[in-house]
């Protein structure tokens, strides 16, 4: 069984041009069905990437390449666009599609780009990480809500200082 856990996380690592590190409480796969189950406290680091959640199935091809992420329950996660742009959050929810090096979050979606100062809060969104385009939806009832840091006008500032005084 360990045979089993070590070769197919090494050949998942080897197929990324970064190292992928897996760490979870148990580990299920089926080469034939070309799935790969981790349980418990999942926690998965490339490069400046990292996602945690209480359930992980990796997706692979023929050729034993990840071809989807799913993860589910209480998912966190850090992640670095090829733009630089950095997005931290939270969902029930993210599938990764490597190919396309995109995610799509889903439920109680909370997204923030941190070094920009702003946050996404919906039901679903997707984020395209070659682009660095975001796309959200609300849920029935709910509206997406996006928050900016709006830089203060300098004048304004100085003003409202001195009426203040």
């Amino acid at each position: 069984m360990k045979q089993k856990i070590f070769l197919t996380i090494f050949l998942t690592a080897t197929l990324f041009s970064q190292e992928l590190k897996v760490k979870a409480k148990l580990f299920n796969a089926d080469q034939k069905a070309g799935i790969s189950i981790f349980e418990g406290d999942v926690n998965i680091i490339r490069g400046n990437d990292e996602l945690n959640a209480s359930k992980v199935t990796i997706h692979t091809n023929s050729n034993q390449e990840p071809t989807k992420f799913v993860a589910e329950g209480d998912a966190s996660f850090k992640i670095q666009t090829l733009e630089g742009a950095l997005y931290s959050g939270k969902a029930q929810k993210v599938v990764y599609l490597p190919e396309e090096k995109e995610y799509r979050f889903f439920r109680e979606v909370h997204l923030k780009q941190v070094n920009e100062k702003k946050e996404i809060i919906g039901e679903e969104i997707i984020l395209k990480t070659i682009e660095g385009k975001a796309y959200a939806k609300g849920a029935e009832k709910e509206p997406v809500i996006m928050i900016f840091t709006m830089p203060e006008d300098s004048n304004k500032t100085k003003e409202k200082k001195e009426q203040n005084d």
